[in-house]
């Protein structure tokens, strides 16, 4: 069985240290530009520069995220952005724009890209079209069955990578406008407001269902203990969550789940480290779902958003601004601990405490503790622990001693009238040096002890010896410091070439794409499910229910088995363009540039709906982009008027209430909710409209849509 590659979070140089040390196989990261957590630390180019070589020393690949949606005027400094990358030996990039992985692809042949789980694939076809247009992996969405992961294994060459801990969106990824519709920050263009942890009300028609809980505020996603099912079905790639985290969590994430891949491949058997998982959910967790994937859909947790720790003792006492806690757990001074009851919440970093009026920085189980709070504590309280001190420094310890080690076997020949020689080899890459030529031993030759001393003492560096083999003539001297030197030198050489192994890789070409010639022509479609609503005003009806001119096909699609090909389509997801030819794309598509326009006509999409999160300023940008690079004009249509789709949601409310209708904000604003498919969709409280419609029509756009979201 071929070995899975354990992929790590780094959004801090710390993490990325971390994530060495815990065994990643592969990190993914992000430049100052470009990636969907904008609020990361990040790296700039001299950073990307170091942090690549460095984990190539290790023998880490580097996968850099230029996953958002990109706009018509970034698609240059993208370009050159993703040029730089590309010189600079990245492993990979990630992606989500389906017209810039056209343009890379075309532009860099030699550059592997791999589909970010924001493009929403989930199934067979959407794959199937990645796999034609030239990407090496996929990221799919967490929404995936496992059955479905594994027939797009066996029936494509495609890696396969899954995500395997941390956090969840409720929504599928690439299909949330929620947070752009509430604060103008996109999760297509890496700036989510996280506005599923925020508090909601559930609501009917006339009555309060639930009131200020978190019914969007997914568990955290964990698999360690279902890893056979998924190495069994060949999955190329685990992925963990957690740009956003700090380096214990990414450590202990990271080296959890490498042992336990590592030990069920080699064994056939589960172990789990149960005390690092404990010092993990010390570091943060949600509590755990299995997720999706497996097929696990007790996903929500709507008591709380927050890290949950772990229980570390309870309040026995509480008067006049102090409390005693009995510990279930050891615990240690500066950590971070929040204290719940019903409807209550205190959080507090543990600075001064006391056992028995003596002042101590360290507890242990079961003994009771002291501390001075500014609220009134209820009695038996729990007591979490949401961030560790003694587990925080023991991480920082592992970083600092950098105790990974590449194994190498070293030959040392030193033979009479021949020049000092060191062979040492990885097991790929290998050099070999020579030096001065032995002399003869005048009053003391050299031993294989000495030698072996000398040649083992590679401490500071990324190496250690697993086999040595010296060669050594009889009555030979040569002074130390070249033996020394020579095999620094060696150690350096074999540093170079493990770090600079893509350089000839690079090429670049002419992009080039046909597109098909369109008509300029002007009118208004509608999408609606009302009779009432159907006026001759409107040239095409979109319907689900009503005998149709164009069907609507859910964003969601298992697969296309059984769609009638002969008819016209409005489409939301990529697997449409795989069997399907007579077909308008929605706004899922996320087009927010000429290149993905271009993509679609080519594919055969007879219309392209715009993304909903272009100004006019895009859009008039992008037509005259598209107008003057391939002398053509698109077909385009942009939405006017919608209670805007901002989720869509796998797990469905109506399981707790057949009666729901709203969810409802801080601000009582409230998001209908209807539910369709086996799927929960939630649409925007307010009527999104563009003004002075007329205008689009000037600037090249065919069709203006209404649409009537909410039957």
């Amino acid at each position: 069985m071929k070995k899975v590659e354990i992929l790590a979070p780094v959004g801090s140089i710390e993490s990325f240290y971390a994530a060495i040390e815990g065994g990643a196989d592969a990190v993914y990261l992000a430049g100052k530009l470009f990636g969907a957590r904008a609020f990361a630390d990040n790296f700039n180019k001299d950073e990307l520069v170091f942090l690549i070589n460095y984990a190539h020393s290790y023998g880490v690949k580097v996968y850099v995220t230029c996953n958002i949606l990109i706009l018509e005027r970034e698609v240059e400094s993208f370009l050159d952005y993703v040029e730089f990358l590309h010189k600079n030996n990245v492993d990979a990039i990630i992606m989500q724009d389906i017209g810039m992985i056209d343009l890379v692809h075309k532009t860099f042949p030699n550059l592997e890209i791999h589909a970010s789980t924001q493009m929403h694939i989930h199934n067979l076809e959407g794959a199937m079209i990645l796999e034609e247009l030239g990407i090496k992996r996929v990221v799919l969405a967490r929404e995936t069955p496992l059955s479905v992961v594994k027939e797009i294994k066996e029936k494509t060459n495609l890696e396969i990578e899954v995500f395997v801990h941390g956090a969840l969106c409720a929504s599928y990824s690439g299909m949330c406008l929620f947070a752009r519709s509430i604060g103008k920050r996109s999760g297509n263009r890496g700036t989510c407001s996280g506005c599923c942890r925020l508090k909601y009300s559930l609501e009917s028609e006339n009555e309060t269902l639930e009131k200020d809980k978190y019914p969007l505020s997914m568990k955290d996603l964990m698999t360690l203990y279902d890893i056979d099912k998924l190495v069994e079905i060949g999955i190329d790639s685990f992925k963990i969550e957690g740009r956003m985290k700090g380096a214990s969590y990414v450590y202990f994430a990271t080296k959890l789940y490498k042992e336990t891949t590592t030990n069920y491949l080699k064994t056939r058997e589960i172990k789990v480290n149960e005390e690092d998982l404990f010092k993990l959910n010390n570091v943060f967790n949600r509590t755990y779902t299995k997720g999706f994937m497996l097929g696990d859909e007790d996903v929500i947790n709507n008591k709380s958003p927050n890290n949950q720790g772990v229980l570390i003792g309870i309040v026995t006492k509480s008067s006049n601004n102090f409390i005693d806690i009995k510990l279930k757990e050891d615990i240690s001074i500066h950590d971070g601990l929040r204290i719940t009851n019903t409807n209550f919440e205190y959080g507090l970093i543990l600075n001064n405490f006391k056992i028995k009026d003596k002042q101590v920085h360290f507890a242990k189980k079961k003994d009771t503790i002291t501390l001075k709070v500014n609220k009134n504590i209820p009695l038996g309280s729990k007591v979490l622990r949401t961030s560790s001190y003694i587990i925080s420094e023991e991480v920082k310890n592992i970083i600092t001693n950098k105790k990974r080690k590449i194994p190498i076997t070293v030959s040392c020949f030193i033979l009479k009238d021949k020049p000092l020689t060191i062979k040492v080899s990885d097991g790929t890459n290998e050099v070999i040096k020579e030096d001065i030529i032995p002399l003869n031993a005048n009053n003391r030759s050299l031993t294989k002890d000495e030698i072996k001393e000398k040649l083992l003492k590679i401490q500071n560096t990324i190496y250690f010896v697993k086999d040595l083999k010296i060669e050594l003539d009889a009555d030979l001297f040569i002074p130390i410091s070249s033996l020394n030197n020579l095999k620094r030198e060696v150690l350096d050489l074999l540093t170079i070439k493990r770090i600079a192994r893509f350089e000839k890789d690079f090429q670049k070409e002419k992009y080039q794409r046909e597109v098909p010639s369109f008509e300029r022509e002007t009118g208004y479609t509608l999408y609606t499910n009302n009779k009432k609503d159907i006026n001759s005003k409107y040239k095409y009806i979109y319907s689900e229910t009503l005998p149709e001119e164009i069907l609507k096909l859910p964003k969601v699609m298992p697969t296309y088995s059984m769609i009638d090909k002969t008819k016209e389509y409005l489409v939301g997801e990529l697997g449409a363009l795989k069997y399907l030819k007579n077909i308008i794309t929605d706004f899922s598509f996320n087009v927010t540039n000429s290149y993905t326009v271009a993509f679609l006509h080519s594919m055969g999409a007879k219309r392209i709906t715009l993304s909903v999160e272009l100004d006019d300023v895009d859009i008039k940008e992008l037509i005259d982009d598209y107008q003057n690079r391939y002398k053509k004009s698109p077909n385009l249509e942009l939405i006017i008027k919608t209670n805007l789709e901002v989720m869509v949601l796998k797990y469905r409310f109506s399981k707790d209430y057949s009666n729901l209708k709203y969810l409802v904000d801080r601000f009582k604003n409230k998001y209908h909710i209807i539910e369709k498919n086996n799927l929960t969709y939630i649409y925007d409280y307010k009527v999104t409209e563009r003004k002075n419609s007329d205008y689009y029509f000037t600037i090249g756009v065919n069709y203006l849509r209404i649409e009537n979201n909410l039957l």
